[in-house]
């Protein structure tokens, strides 16, 4: 799997552990920086690695920043990304089985190394179950080609 990688400075060292983790495990990574751990802005990276994602130059995308809102934000700005922040496995599972996630949004102050590694594992192998959850994508998909909610 080809995975974009964006942090800002707060979520530098939790991007670059993860990245060593994931071409250990043999994935592909477009890293969208930053590049070190001086300030930086989460929109100017996140946007990039949201844009693959969303433009199939990436398969999926790790997002991280200090709490992972931010970037959950940002990537959620981006027309076909459905971005969730998890804080466990169970919250990765269930973003991927029941929302199609395709960015993943981690946040690098609140979780140790070993609990970022098992919601990526769980995160990256999850499947979507399709089924009842494909009419609530559509909907989203569809307000966003036209602007519109029939709700």
């Amino acid at each position: 799997m080809n995975v974009a990688l964006s942090s800002d400075h707060r979520g530098y060292s939790a991007k670059e552990q993860v990245k060593a983790y994931l071409e250990r495990a043999g994935h592909g990574v477009n890293d969208f920086g930053c590049d070190k751990s001086e300030s930086c802005d989460y929109p100017d990276t996140g946007f990039q690695s949201a844009v693959s994602v969303a433009h199939g130059k990436s398969d999926r995308g790790i997002l991280f920043c200090g709490t992972g809102i931010g970037m959950s934000i940002v990537a959620n700005k981006v027309k076909g990304v459905r971005a969730a922040l998890c804080h466990d496995e169970l919250t990765a599972e269930l973003s991927r089985r029941h929302n199609n996630s395709n960015i993943l949004c981690l946040p690098a102050d609140l979780l140790g190394e070993e609990l970022m590694r098992r919601v990526v594992d769980v995160w990256l192998r999850t499947e979507f179950e399709g089924g009842r959850h494909d009419r609530r994508l559509d909907k989203i998909s569809e307000y966003e080609s036209n602007g519109k909610c029939d709700a």
